[in-house]
């Protein structure tokens, strides 16, 4: 292999060749459009971001617009149990909401020159076969059919395992049962996909 290339993990395998999730790309949240349960991300330019949070709807006071922002957790949470929780107002233009892109661009884990980017900004999210992730549990994953449709807001429960069938495959659930089983103890359901239909989002 020439070229420090990374080997492909599905080829000679056609029936594998199920296009990648969309990308998740940061948009300025002053862009415009309801803010209300979106995963966002905040933050400073040159500075740093931080993720993992859901967004209330904008708030005005005086000649400034703040979003509230809260740990994705709480936001499960408040909407699971009908509660209120203390959600910070972050000025509105150190907030970026998380889109989804255009399809067909890959992570390549071991490009460094590829994963460079600017600091003016968050940097997008290509998603990553779960074949090269370094780890599954806990992390936020994207499971895509045969048709092509992306099902998205998933947690894997975990690592990448032979099934009774012998196929590889990774346990996921859904996220609000990924974060109940925090708050309550309770075991979530579980889905059992197979390798080529999982990616790390």
């Amino acid at each position: 292999m020439s070229g420090g290339a990374m080997p492909d993990p599905f080829a000679g395998h056609p029936e594998w060749a199920i296009e990648p999730p969309r990308p998740i790309v940061p948009v300025p949240a002053n862009m415009g459009g309801n803010l209300r349960g979106r995963r966002v991300l905040i933050g400073l330019p040159g500075h740093g971001w931080r993720g993992d949070l859901r967004a209330d709807e904008k708030v005005v006071q005086g000649s400034r617009t703040y979003v509230p922002v809260m740990p994705e957790a709480e936001w499960y949470r408040a909407e699971a149990e009908r509660t209120e929780v203390f959600a910070p107002l972050v000025p509105i233009e150190r907030v970026w909401v998380e889109d989804e892109g255009m399809s067909g661009t890959t992570a390549k884990p071991n490009d460094v020159a590829g994963r460079l980017v600017s600091l003016d900004e968050p940097p997008r999210r290509s998603p990553v076969a779960a074949l090269d992730a370094d780890s599954l549990v806990g992390r936020r994953v994207v499971r895509v059919g045969d048709d092509g449709k992306e099902e998205r807001d998933l947690r894997a429960v975990t690592e990448l395992h032979s099934s009774d069938d012998g196929d590889i495959c990774a346990r996921v659930t859904k996220e609000l049962d990924w974060y109940r089983w925090g708050w309550s103890g309770k075991t979530p359901s579980t889905l059992e996909v197979p390798l080529n239909e999982l990616w790390v989002e």
